[in-house]
């Protein structure tokens, strides 16, 4: 058996950067209505091809975008508001919101410094200017092509992800090889295999699970779910998804996903919920994503999804932190490329918004900061700020967002053997320093129970980790500024490692910040997004494990900004005891998040790709949280609402991901390979894949 091997390890995350800006995302709790929805509020995911549209604004028509296009270059600037805000100093202009409060950290938004639109600004005394003839060339490319898309059939759509997956295949090394240089890894070191996992690795599944989902479709409507799909008690219906073939069992032993449709959805409903966009007329659209730069699949697989679920022609702006992989991924999704349904571009805050705003453009797709999505859809600047509090948008085109987190990660009380002990520890610190902490969805805040008598027990355990683990490089801009503001904050921090120059940026000690407040809703460790190598601890007082659990649920919906995703850990034994079970049952029904997760990293919900990915349903714009909107899911439903996901308490073979494992930069481009090859191609690879997996 190859055991549990093949890496979930995600860190879908952060959109733009650049360094300067001062604040970090708000406070969850002081805004709207955040995760705490007004009573009889009944949170709706939008139909695929309709994600969430803003009530005001000067959207264009889709019918209205040719005769816009034969307008002069010179009449097509982005609204100056979202490009550059005449108040910030020259260079620099100023993000929207509030000013910084005493519980925020200096040294940036953790994803969009100067400019919340999408990076550096490259042109800040005109926007893009010198771009925009390639900019306007791009959307015009695609544009020309989305009619065609649409009516593209099945059997075609195949022959193009057969493609796909050879030229991504084929440029996989070089892909590795790219981000293992940019972030200062060591190539012959097992971390340097999270990124042969995170980049061609989870793209190539990506495409397989396409392969699977369209020829469901031209056999059967819709794709096929694989598990069973079971009506709760409260009448909500789940549908199995994972694991959908004997490899997945193969590969993930023991894990299991289900993704929870929003109420009201039957079972005989289901199936008309599926790839809609095969099935119901619709308008063709151009979307341009704004791709990741912390991940290197985030920006690709945004792109399948809007393509082949969504049935959009893309414009992708990669991230000016990973702008390296442009040519890679040309060259990789050349099939796409070809056929007039893609094109990628590059550039930073000016090229991010002078797209955001072209007038061919009818749909936008973010990863990044609630900053970023506020600046696209309300402007900058206290002109920015107003608006957002009027619900007055600058921009009416649909815009589908995933934007951080502060993750939590609950920790039900039991009684742990040492060997427990050690693995979960081992596991939280993976939660981490994978990727050197710039992941949205690595593990902020440990909620523990005040009165469980292993809690420091376990601390010392995550800690003697976190010495084991060398510091990476914090190759992400402004990643060190952030790290000292939290530490400003709680000098308290147990720091693990030291801080010394590094070949991709300055290496950092680990922290976690044990004991914090529950109380203090307004601690930075709750209302920020760290995104770097920090997170805090806080212990909630309960009469036993059960209640626990609902008030752990209740901190993390009330107090912890964001909904994308959550962890749980508990042991086998206590979650068999019927009053934890009812209580667990009811806890992973109550979190808002878009994604749970049982005794594995929520990041599953990431690096399985069947699942929806994204945060929980019903945030409102003027207060977005994690975001609106789903990607991945290839099952392709329209009315999800989370994703459940439960792993082993006890893996029987170390995960690939996990920090402590061995042989990841030996097993992880192998993976990617398997997953390519197909067939009895793919089968003689087993039997070194597995005694790697062995080693680990």
């Amino acid at each position: 058996m190859v055991g549990f091997t093949v890496g979930m390890l995600s860190a879908q995350g952060r959109g733009a950067i650049g360094p300067g800006d001062d604040r970090l995302p708000r406070c969850s709790v002081s805004q709207g209505y955040g995760k705490a929805p007004p009573d009889g509020f009944t949170p709706n995911v939008p139909a695929k091809g309709a994600p969430f549209v803003c009530s005001r604004g000067g959207a264009v028509p889709f019918g209205a975008s040719s005769s816009l296009l034969e307008r002069p270059v010179s009449s097509l600037h982005a609204d100056p508001s979202v490009v550059n805000d005449p108040s910030a100093p020259a260079g620099r202009a100023a993000a929207p919101g509030p000013a910084a409060s005493p519980s925020r950290v200096p040294g940036g938004d953790p994803a969009h410094g100067v400019h919340p639109l999408h990076g550096p600004d490259t042109h800040p005394a005109g926007g893009a200017a010198d771009a925009r003839p390639d900019l306007d060339a791009a959307v015009v490319a695609v544009r020309a092509s989305r009619e065609a898309w649409v009516i593209t059939p099945v059997p075609e759509r195949l022959r193009l992800l057969d493609r796909l997956v050879r030229d991504v295949a084929a440029v996989a090394d070089e892909w590795t090889a790219a981000c293992v240089a940019a972030e200062g890894l060591d190539p012959g070191r097992p971390e340097s295999g999270e990124e042969a996992l995170v980049g061609p690795y989870f793209v190539i599944r990506n495409l397989r699970l396409l392969q699977r989902a369209l020829r469901d479709i031209a056999s059967r409507g819709s794709p096929r779910v694989p598990g069973p799909v079971r009506i709760r008690p409260d009448g909500q219906l789940t549908a199995g998804v994972f694991p959908g073939s004997l490899l997945d069992r193969v590969f993930y032993p023991g894990i299991r996903a289900d993704v929870w449709m929003q109420p009201g959805v039957t079972a005989a409903d289901l199936p008309a919920t599926q790839a809609r966009a095969y099935r119901e007329a619709h308008e063709a659209a151009v979307c341009v994503v704004l791709g990741g730069g912390n991940v290197s699949s985030i920006g690709p697989m945004d792109v399948l999804y809007k393509l082949f679920v969504e049935d959009r022609v893309v414009v992708l702006k990669t991230h000016p932190v990973n702008d390296y992989l442009a040519p890679i991924l040309e060259r990789g999704l050349a099939g796409l490329v070809a056929k007039g349904v893609l094109r990628i571009v590059r550039g930073g805050v000016g090229e991010g918004a002078y797209l955001c705003a072209h007038p061919g453009v009818d749909e936008i797709h973010v990863t990044g900061s609630d900053r970023t999505y506020e600046a696209i859809i309300f402007g900058t600047g206290e002109e920015g700020r107003r608006r957002r509090e009027r619900g007055e948008p600058v921009n009416a085109r649909p815009v589908t967002a995933e934007l951080g987190n502060v993750s939590p990660v609950i920790v039900v009380p039991g009684a742990w053997s040492a060997a427990d002990l050690e693995r979960q520890a081992e596991n939280v610190a993976t939660m981490l320093t994978n990727n050197a902490g710039f992941n949205c969805n690595a593990a902020r805040v440990l909620v523990t129970h005040a009165g469980w008598p292993q809690r420091e027990e376990f601390l010392r355990a995550i800690g003697r980790w976190l010495d084991r683990t060398a510091p990476r490089s914090a190759w992400y801009p402004d990643a060190a500024a952030r790290y000292e503001g939290f530490i400003a904050r709680h000098p308290e921090a147990r720091l693990s490692g030291r801080r010394e120059p590094g070949p991709g940026g300055e290496r950092l000690p680990w922290a976690l910040i044990p004991g914090l407040d529950p109380g203090a809703a307004d601690d930075v460790c709750f209302t920020s997004e760290a995104f770097c190598g920090v997170f805090g601890e806080t212990a909630l007082p309960a009469p036993d494990a059960a209640r626990f659990l609902g008030r752990a649920v209740e901190f993390a919906n009330g107090t912890l900004w964001g909904t994308l995703n959550a962890t749980i850990l508990v042991h086998p034994a206590t979650e068999r005891e019927p009053r934890v079970a009812e209580a667990l049952d009811r806890a992973i029904a109550a979190l808002r998040y878009g994604t749970v997760a049982v005794n594995g990293w929520a990041a599953l919900g990431y690096g399985l790709v069947v699942t929806p990915w994204g945060a929980f349903p019903g945030s409102d714009p003027s207060d977005i949280q994690s975001g609106t909107g789903f990607v991945h899911d290839t099952m392709m439903f329209s009315r999800a609402q989370k994703t459940v996901i439960r792993a082993p308490f006890r893996p029987l073979i170390k995960p690939v991901w996990f920090a402590g494992h061995r042989t990841t930069h030996r097993l992880a481009p192998r993976l990617a390979r398997f997953e390519a090859a197909g067939g009895l191609a793919a089968l003689a690879m087993l039997p070194p894949i597995r005694v790697l997996a062995l080693l680990g």
